[in-house]
């Protein structure tokens, strides 16, 4: 509820209240008992974005956030104590999450909230809920599914450098989804792989890619090179 105290404009939209924390689990509680219609709600909000705004759900981004669990995730009894086995909330499991602003990273207890968000609006098209202990690379299929089910078919996906293995980029090539992810400091990409070859003429220049050779060429600056393109293959470099 600190959110709605903070902000004029949704507590405007929600009648200019503040509800109780205890209204909201009712509310939620409604919406799960209801998520047939919910989920039809969403559906024509975005449709009509999208006709509104043809651009929406051109290009996405894919990322997770943590939600800790409203309950007791402590790995331990007591300090120096066993590990505990019971926690208030079974369906949680413990994970990592990266620092944000002031609050450190490291381990909590809860969920993990997967998302794939339009990169132009910072609206959401799909989204998972996980336990925290879940690898954010194993949804993005399954966004990228959920939003060309809605109708959106992504021309490039943005993901951090988490999700950069050749699963996940074949997953995104699978859909027709150009992936924008950076590189991990592979050994692969340590010695130079990814960079474009060079020779006695300088270095070569990107000359066009084909998605189903899953290849880009690269060509010789001044074409003095036999042959003067080639063709190198695409994705993670291992």
């Amino acid at each position: 509820m600190a959110l709605v105290r903070e902000h004029d404009a949704l507590r405007e939209a929600i009648g200019g209240e503040c509800p109780s924390v205890y209204a909201a689990y009712r509310f939620a509680a409604k919406l799960r008992a209801y998520s047939n219609i919910l989920d039809a709600c969403i559906a024509r909000v975005l449709d009509r974005l999208h006709r509104e705004k043809p651009e929406f759900g051109r290009d996405l981004a894919i990322d997770a956030s943590d939600l800790p669990a409203y309950a007791n995730g402590q790995r331990y009894v007591s300090k120096g104590g066993r590990e505990r086995e019971r926690f208030s909330d079974p369906d949680a499991s413990w994970g990592h999450r990266s620092a944000v602003s002031t609050r450190k990273g490291g381990g909590f207890y809860g969920y993990k909230v997967h998302a794939a968000v339009c990169a132009r609006t910072d609206l959401p098209l799909a989204w998972q809920v996980e336990t925290a202990g879940s690898h954010e690379s194993n949804y993005v299929a399954a966004l990228l599914d959920s939003a060309r089910s809605r109708g959106f078919t992504a021309e490039t996906t943005a993901l951090d450098m988490g999700y950069d293995n050749n699963r996940v980029h074949a997953e995104c090539a699978d859909r027709d989804s150009r992936p924008i992810i950076p590189l991990r400091e592979t050994t692969g990409v340590k010695r130079g792989d990814h960079r474009p070859p060079e020779c006695d003429h300088g270095t070569w220049t990107f000359a066009g890619s084909d998605p189903s050779r899953c290849a880009s060429k690269s060509r010789c600056p001044t074409g003095g090179c036999k042959p003067a393109s080639r063709w190198r293959p695409t994705g993670c470099i291992l």
